[in-house]
């Protein structure tokens, strides 16, 4: 009984004092970095994440010199660079030896057809050095991504289109605002399933159209983990929360994951999540056209539920849960939540 008052009264204590924290320390950044290394251990987890990212990028962009993700980030930039209006004779100087540097160590001519993103690097390059290659510093990286090219012979049908920019109207389009509109209302979270398999044809048709959403740089800091065996399912639809109910009628679990180290600063450590819900929306649209519907479940950032997601997915420390998703054929019994959005007038300000 003298233990149970004595831990009530420390608890009591302990809260009081939380409390007047609270109230002095979020006055300023370090004071609030300070009550969280003092009070507080809820971003302990994503401070590690962000340096083990960072430290991960560092070693591949200045050790092996074999950083996709960086590769991906400096050929875009190149690519804003083909696209300016006028575009300068020379540009990217301070950071085309890093790009070649990379490029040398990721090339790799016989997965063209496998890995299209190789044979971008490879147009965009080639496009680059074509207009930069009068200064004697870009003329001495052209020879090294020649030299690089050229030791590695590349079928000629790889080559019959070319992956640069281009005129966006050339591209064609025919939905009507209404169609799209359409279906953004009839997507709505559906939360009773038909007990039928998921063809994984239709999960991968989705998949490549959240492919196309942006990201910053084109990085796609993401990977979707699609689980559709029962069992797995099963265990790992408890994970999240708010799955209560009906958890158990969900037959395939979509799980997506952000890579930190994707970046080399703590400045863009919410691209994962920015860049995750833009495929993830996409994604969730896609489906609809496919027949299916899907739930978006909340992931909540509590550290017993992150360690059981990182030793089920078996994620690096640089690795964190963005969303789960469930997807499958819808109910047609079921019912849907009439979710009313709030009126334009509310969500939107011009210029205010």
């Amino acid at each position: 009984m003298i233990k149970q008052i004595t831990n009530r009264v420390k608890h009591y204590k302990n809260a009081i004092v939380k409390e007047r924290m609270l109230a002095i320390c979020h006055k300023s950044p370090r004071l609030s970095s300070l009550y969280y290394y003092l009070f507080d251990t809820s971003f302990d987890r994503e401070h590690q994440a962000v340096l083990f990212g960072k430290m991960k990028h560092v070693e591949e962009s200045k050790s092996s010199k074999k950083n996709y993700f960086l590769l991906v980030r400096n050929i875009h930039r190149i690519e804003k660079g083909l696209i300016m209006r006028p575009k300068r004779p020379v540009f990217a100087k301070d950071y085309i030896k890093e790009t070649i540097d990379n490029f040398v160590n990721v090339w790799n001519g016989n997965e063209l057809e496998g890995n299209p993103q190789l044979k971008w690097f490879y147009d965009v390059l080639s496009d680059y050095f074509s207009s930069a290659s009068s200064d004697p510093f870009v003329l001495s990286q052209y020879e090294r991504f020649k030299k690089t090219v050229e030791s590695e012979p590349t079928k000629e049908e790889a080559f019959c289109s070319r992956s640069v920019p281009y005129k966006r109207l050339e591209s064609g389009f025919d939905i009507s605002f209404d169609d799209f509109y359409k279906l953004s209302k009839h997507r709505r979270s559906v939360r009773w399933f038909l007990d039928k398999k998921v063809e994984r044809e239709r999960i991968d048709k989705a998949i490549m159209v959240a492919n196309q959403s942006p990201s910053a740089c084109n990085r796609q800091p993401f990977t979707f983990h699609i689980f559709d065996d029962p069992q797995m399912v099963k265990e790992v639809v408890n994970y999240p929360m708010g799955t209560v109910g009906y958890g158990h009628s969900i037959p395939v679990l979509v799980v997506v994951v952000g890579n930190l180290d994707a970046y080399f600063d703590e400045r863009d450590r919410h691209l994962i999540y920015i860049d995750g819900s833009l495929a993830a929306m996409s994604f969730m649209l896609a489906l609809e056209t496919l027949e299916l519907s899907s739930v978006s479940i909340n992931w909540p950032d509590i550290e017993e539920r992150e360690m059981k997601m990182e030793q089920f997915l078996k994620l690096e420390k640089h690795q964190r849960p963005i969303m789960c998703m469930g997807v499958g054929y819808p109910d047609p019994e079921g019912l849907v939540a009439f979710s009313q959005k709030r009126s334009l007038d509310h969500i939107r300000q011009y210029n205010n």
